[in-house]
């Protein structure tokens, strides 16, 4: 039954109730500000009434109530919004980084037009038409020598351009390991301390909140998804693989790949297994600096060495005016110093792979003669060998198609002498590099006693550059060594013909071995090489180089701008309703205090009532 002094009890819960629900309030007031605070409520609930029937009842009419009492104080969340903004900031992120980047990489291309490649090349191919005017003129060369440096300057100022890019998001993403490494941590402590406060009876609101602002920044920075099921166990994956289960967190290690200009390779350190990421700004950089910005650079240097091996072409089957000849006019640095492109690639000591880019047949061609020959070759390509079959009715030509419109990494083209030329191009894996002919191989003779390649049929006359010396397995075949990782970066005029311009060679020689002074065509077919449809690997001209080019990192640019400006403003809306629902207003802040301020002051009065009954009760009674 109510006791003598029930009714304090019942005024200090009121009081107590109060003044936790003007705490709470307060606590919201103050931390309206602080990042991923969600505003709390007390629950409020009566508490049980004295008489319930499944006590010991009083002979008493109705049940006599108790007061109040605070159940729990809950924060103001919804866990199916949470869920789908983490779920979806790693794509708002992912292109906010693309823009970024795309924006420093369209300066790039966006120079002014006097120190632009494309400026700097056409001025190039006018002097050569210059030269071709007046073969004679000391001058004129000098023009062809000045801008061909200018042209180099040029192409190396876009290689280092790219490089740059390349380092810095190298170095961005190691920041971004580490920001990954360290949230996953914290995510994983804060689980743990949830879980202890919880087994307590208490709800940790601050601290959920903290994990769940911990796990929205995780998601920015890589694609996460959380499992809330069990409440003992919080997890978040990433492209199905665990990166927090409950107290536990797994860490991303930084391993350097020589294949990739020893740029990061992110594993798992647990298991040494790669670790990749579709979404968020670590997804992003891996793929600018893997896919965007290697793919320019492989562009650059295809551009870089195809434009080289045209002109040399020419210019050292030409003669100059001091009667030099056999130059070229550009050189680069080769990837290995041994003349056999031997190479020593894992490490060992001894050689043990061949480097070679070009191989060039001993034989003249025609282009529209059948071969009259039945075979299959064997190229590396971009998934393995790629086999092109030939038929006697096929042309040279037919056959050099169907080499360039295969899989392989190996193109042919004719040579101004009619010789057969396979060059090597870029390497879509990265696990093998770049210009590097890795198989050539014929069941017939085409390549072996027709065009003069091979020094032998089948895969005992193959040319295979997994072993040292793989040369020897050539006929009577010229070969070039592999150039220099990034060779838009080393290309230069050619020593010799910078030290006597009279070495740039504008003629053919006559009968007598000698240069006429009046004889221009070299340089004419040097000029004509802008227009001529010679870009090893594609059908097009260098002018449609440049087009492309700036179309392509244009529409990327914009595509990047576009999509994240949509993902921003879907984000903007979600995280708009989430703040509607969590955030904390102080207008209804202060309108709740000043309620609970008038509660508890009733409770006082109620409190004062009881104890002057009391007293009279107490001290007046029987007095």
């Amino acid at each position: 039954m109510s006791g003598t002094f029930a009714g304090i009890e019942l005024g200090k819960r009121s009081l107590m109730a109060h003044s936790t629900q003007i705490q709470t309030a307060g606590h919201n007031i103050s931390n309206a500000t602080t990042e991923g605070y969600s505003r709390q409520r007390v629950n409020v609930t009566t508490m049980d009434p004295l008489d319930r029937p499944d006590l010991s009842r009083a002979e008493v009419s109705g049940q006599i109530g108790q007061g109040t009492n605070v159940a729990s104080i809950t924060r103001v969340r919804d866990e199916l919004l949470d869920t789908r903004i983490i779920a979806q900031t790693n794509e708002e992120s992912y292109w906010e980084t693309r823009d970024n980047y795309y924006a420093m990489i369209e300066q790039i291309y966006n120079e002014p037009d006097e120190v632009s490649v494309r400026s700097n090349m056409d001025k190039f191919w006018q002097s050569w038409q210059e030269l071709s005017k007046d073969p004679g003129s000391d001058a004129a060369r000098q023009a062809v020598v000045t801008r061909g440096e200018n042209l180099t300057n040029s192409i190396k100022q876009n290689n280092m351009g790219l490089m740059a890019i390349g380092n810095q998001i190298n170095g961005d993403i190691k920041a971004r390991v580490k920001q990954v490494n360290d949230l996953s941590r914290q995510i994983a402590d804060i689980n743990g301390e949830i879980v202890r406060s919880t087994a307590l009876g208490d709800n940790p609101n601050d601290l959920m909140d903290r994990r769940d602002l911990l796990v929205e920044k995780l998601g920015k920075i890589i694609n996460v998804t959380v499992d809330r099921s069990d409440p003992d166990e919080f997890l978040v994956h990433t492209d199905g693989q665990m990166i927090v289960q409950g107290s536990l967190s797994r860490q991303i290690d930084e391993v350097t790949d020589l294949d990739n200009n020893a740029y990061t390779r992110l594993v798992w350190h647990d298991t040494a297994v790669p670790a990749s990421f579709r979404g968020g700004s670590l997804g992003a950089l891996v793929e600018l600096r893997d896919k965007d910005i290697r793919s320019e650079l492989q562009s650059l240097d295809t551009m870089t060495l195809n434009f080289a091996d045209l002109v040399n072409d020419i210019h050292r089957n030409a003669i100059g005016k001091n009667n030099v000849t056999g130059l070229d006019f550009f050189t680069e640095h080769p990837f290995v110093e041994n003349t056999n492109g031997n190479y020593d690639r894992d490490g060992d000591g001894a050689v043990d792979h061949s480097y070679v880019f070009r191989l060039t047949g001993a034989h003249t061609l025609k282009p529209q003669e059948q071969i009259g020959l039945q075979g299959t070759m064997t190229f590396n390509g971009t998934e393995g060998n790629v086999s092109v079959t030939y038929y006697p009715t096929d042309t040279v030509e037919d056959v050099i198609n169907r080499i360039n419109d295969s899989n392989a990494e190996v193109k042919a083209y004719l040579d101004r002498n009619s010789n057969l030329v396979l060059k090597a191009t870029t390497s879509q894996s990265m696990s093998n590099p770049d210009f590097v002919i890795r198989h050539v191989e014929d069941s017939g003779m085409f390549l072996t006693g027709y065009s003069g390649i091979l020094g032998g049929s089948g895969a005992q006359g193959a040319f295979d550059w997994n072993q040292a010396d793989a040369v020897n397995a050539l006929a009577d075949a010229q070969f070039s060594v592999t150039p220099v990782m990034n060779p838009s970066g080393y290309l230069v005029v050619n020593p010799r013909i910078q030290n006597d311009v009279q070495s740039v060679a504008a003629a053919f020689e006559n009968s007598q071995g000698r240069a006429e002074p009046d004889d221009g065509r070299a340089a004419v077919e040097i000029a004509a090489v802008r227009n001529s449809k010679m870009m090893v690997g594609s059908d097009r001209t260098f002018d449609d180089y440049f087009a492309d080019t700036a179309t392509r990192i244009g529409l990327r640019g914009e595509q990047a701008a576009n999509m994240y400006a949509s993902k921003n403003a879907i984000m903007t809306d979600m995280r708009d309703l989430r703040d509607s629902i969590s955030g904390v207003n102080i207008d209804e802040e202060l309108a709740d205090i000043i309620k609970f301020q008038y509660g508890y002051e009733a409770a006082a009065k109620f409190v004062s009532v009881q104890d002057e009954l009391l007293n009279t009760l107490i001290n007046r009674i029987g007095g």
